[in-house]
């Protein structure tokens, strides 16, 4: 039984560790409390210490008693006597005593002590201290002698004690202070008495003709040494940069004009053709070679400093948006917008040349605001920008980044922004036919032999050195930097939707906008990419906006080319009789003239050409005779260009409706008498009139013209003499328009004399006019003026003659 319970009572290992835990976790326990408690006592002395240092320095010591009066044995015994006291508790004392202590305790000696002895504050008095050695250890000071202020420092403490700090203040002389007043006055004499020189506004410009000279030698200088070994001159582009910040008021606004091109160029140059990723720390940790680590040091130079100038360039725009002065005034107010103006040219540069590099879509959201910017200048230059990039990116990479942009900022603005800013998309490369040849140009589909075929038609060394090929291939077309076809058509996809996106929300929420035009317009381009479940909806949007009567005559025309360009896609497939937009074109044609809406036989021209020539087996011959008509009375009451593009249009209606040709008979065929003025072009009975227009056109100022209707009069032929030139016939109809333009002002070809004799009489033949029409006028005006408007009509019609 005992050895039983013996066993039970030793511990297992388990409650061993248990314990040792907990004895550990005890002992944690009482170490921190000890060093809180030392901690804690050690904060107690030194707030004690401080504030004894303090009493003493504000209390001055009250002067002991005379040493003399007192005898040595008395003063023994009442030091005997003031220890026994001490020992003695307050119980045991009179009240007189007590009173007294409480007297002495509110006197100042209590707290002065000998502070410049190294002893401690808190040490024991010793027992047979004297009083008189205290008073020999205190300094005397003479009453003659001026006091002197002392500063009080912090304290020092070492083995021994508290030692105090004590600096004497500087005592200021009164007679040096006069005699520098003095040589301070003196010198300002002599500065007053030599004055700078003013230059004049001649040496001046001089001056300043040097210094923009040093630094255009500068800039050259750095641009040069940068451009010749970029790897290892990268450091010279911070200092190139830094003039972006020059301070000097005569030439600073120049300086950074060049600075600001020299480094746009610069980048241009020596940046790589691909994205620089930044390195992980893997690869920074491991050993590379002298090359590569040059390589890399290139890269983050040149990125880090690429950074630092797009945000320079972004500081000179906000600088002239904001219009605020800086505290340096180097730069005036009015020169801010020309810094800003070289900041966005250099933005747009940038925007179009490095498109695959770094901070690109950064470039992108500082231009797309600045393209609805207030000058017209800054907004042209960013949209034409956009337009650049639009039609050099292949890919659709960038241009997604600048819709994506664009769209969202056209929404925040709820629709008021420049119609320029949609116009862009009209400049985007997603016409399927463009799509389908840059992808053959990029990535030539090759197929590959399935393995019925190379057990067909190959042996068995045959295969398998046909299959090492067709590896060997699949491995070279993953390196090529080309992109896929999938990702081109993918990325074209997402874009046309964003497209498509803003287009509608305008029609549904801004119908009024005038953005409407080039919604319009970017329809009538992009028709054929949309799909056909919204082309009902569409074209009943279209006709409403049509009858509503709110729209202009050039956005009407804009919808007719959109319900068109929809009608001739995917549109075929669907029973939709377009004859209402038919009618009218035919309406608003007799609307255009040589005035304003001159611009707007562009949009006729294109509608003809898909209305009638692409759809020419739906088109009646009715119709067709009746659009000639009207486009040939047309010709007459618009520019010379106009004129030329319309003229080309019933040629090519004549060859592709071979019967119009009955309108060029005097004699009429058809049944009824013809109706110009009815708006219906099937029911105005076009067979029963002729085109004399022709004959007045032949006599036509513009030899253009003149070739056209002497054409057309001869039926259109296609040999002999009536026949046109190459080079008017084989341009289609809007590139002639936009040939012959007027938009200069001058005659387009100019007008040319037969020979200089008839050039010189007519020249004469007008002097002369004109000499005798101002001697008449000397010579009757007396007469004139008494007789009525009509007898001066007749006067001056029989004096002429």
């Amino acid at each position: 039984m005992k050895a039983r319970r013996n066993k039970k009572q030793v511990p297992s290992f388990r409650k061993l560790l248990k314990t040792s835990k907990v004895k550990l976790e005890n002992k944690l326990k009482n170490k921190q409390f000890k060093k809180q408690s030392t901690l804690k006592k050690y904060r107690k002395e030194q707030r004690k210490l401080r504030q004894a240092v303090k009493d003493a320095v504000s209390k001055n010591p009250i002067p002991l008693e005379d040493p003399k009066k007192i005898r040595p044995v008395k003063r023994l015994e009442k030091e005997e006597e003031e220890e026994e006291e001490e020992a003695l508790p307050l119980d045991m004392m009179d009240e007189d005593d007590l009173q007294l202590m409480k007297d002495l305790g509110q006197r100042a000696s209590f707290l002065t002590r000998d502070l410049s002895s190294s002893e401690p504050i808190h040490a024991k008095k010793r027992k047979h201290e004297r009083i008189i050695d205290k008073y020999e250890k205190m300094p005397r000071t003479l009453q003659t002698a001026p006091e002197k202020e002392l500063i009080h420092l912090l304290p020092i403490k070492d083995k021994s004690g508290i030692i105090p700090q004590t600096r004497e203040k500087p005592v200021i002389d009164s007679n040096r202070d006069e005699e520098d007043q003095k040589e301070e006055l003196e010198l300002e004499e002599e500065i007053i008495e030599e004055p700078v020189r003013e230059l004049t506004i001649e040496e001046h410009l001089i001056e300043r003709k040097k210094k923009l000279q040093e630094k255009k030698i500068h800039i050259a200088t750095l641009a040069s040494a940068i451009l010749s070994d970029p790897e290892s001159n990268i450091k010279k582009l911070k200092e190139l940069r830094s003039l972006l910040m020059e301070q000097d008021p005569d030439v600073a606004v120049t300086v950074r004009k060049l600075a600001t091109i020299s480094l746009m160029e610069l980048f241009k140059d020596i940046t790589p053709s691909y994205k620089i990723r930044p390195l992980t720390e893997a690869e920074k940790s491991t050993k590379i070679r002298k090359e590569t680590q040059k390589l890399r040091e290139f890269e983050e130079g040149l990125v880090s400093q690429y950074k630092f100038y797009l945000e320079n360039l972004e500081q000179m725009v906000k600088d002239w948006k904001q219009r605020k002065l800086k505290k340096s005034n180097v730069v005036s107010l009015k020169a801010y917008k020309g810094l800003a103006e070289v900041a966005v040219k250099s933005l747009c540069e940038l925007l179009v040349a490095l498109p695959h590099f770094n901070f690109h879509n950064n470039i992108i959201v500082l231009i797309v605001p600045l393209m609805n910017d207030m000058s017209k200048s800054i907004s042209e230059m960013c949209c034409e920008a956009v337009k650049k990039l639009f039609k050099q990116d292949k890919l659709g990479q960038a241009s997604l980044g600048v819709i994506k942009v664009i769209s969202g900022f056209v929404k925040g603005r709820n629709y008021e922004v420049r119609p320029e800013m949609l116009k862009t998309f009209l400049c985007l490369r997603i016409k399927e036919v463009e799509v389908k040849k840059d992808t053959e140009d990029i990535n030539k589909p090759k197929k590959f032999m399935t393995f019925k075929e190379k057990r067909k038609t190959l042996s068995r060394m045959q295969r398998k050195w046909k299959k090492a090929e067709e590896k060997l291939e699949r491995e070279l077309r993953e390196a090529e930097a080309s992109e896929s076809t999938e990702k081109k058509l993918k990325l074209h996809t997402e874009t046309l939707n964003i497209v498509f996106v803003t287009y509608f929300r305008i029609l549904k929420k801004a119908q009024r906008s005038p953005l409407l035009p080039a919604v319009l317009e970017g329809l009538a381009k992009f028709a054929h990419l949309i799909n056909v479940e919204f082309f009902d909806d569409l074209l009943v949007v279209l006709h409403t906006l049509i009858e509503s009567g709110d729209l202009s005559d050039q956005e009407s025309l804009h919808c007719v080319q959109t319900a068109f360009h929809i009608l001739s896609g995917q549109g075929d497939a669907l029973n939709i009789d377009p004859m209402k937009f038919y009618t009218h074109l035919y309406k608003t044609l007799f609307k255009l003239h040589a005035g304003a809406t001159n611009e707007s036989v562009e949009i006729v021209l294109q509608c003809l050409d898909v209305m009638l020539t692409k759809r020419r087996k739906q088109v009646s011959q009715q119709r067709a005779l009746a659009f000639i008509k009207r486009l040939c009375t047309l010709a007459l009451q618009v520019l010379p260009n106009s004129s030329i593009g319309i003229l080309a249009t019933i040629r090519t209606l004549m060859h592709t409706f071979p019967k119009t040709d009955l309108l060029l008979d005097n004699d009429s065929q058809g049944s009824g008498v013809f109706l110009p003025e009815l708006d219906e072009p099937e029911y105005c009975n076009a067979q029963s009139t002729a085109l004399w227009e022709l004959h007045a056109l032949r006599r036509h100022y513009h030899p253009v013209v003149q070739k056209f209707a002497a054409h057309l009069i001869a039926g259109a032929p296609s040999e002999g003499s009536e026949a046109l030139k190459p080079e008017l016939s084989r341009r289609s109809t809007v590139e002639l328009f936009e040939t012959y333009s007027m938009a200069a002002m001058t005659f387009n070809p100019p007008v040319e004399f037969a020979n200089s004799k008839k050039k010189d009489k007519f020249l004469q033949g007008q002097s002369f006019l004109n000499e005798d029409f101002n001697q008449l006028i000397k010579k009757h005006c007396s007469e004139v003026a008494t007789q009525s408007s009509l007898d001066f009509t007749k006067y001056f019609k029989t004096s002429l003659q």
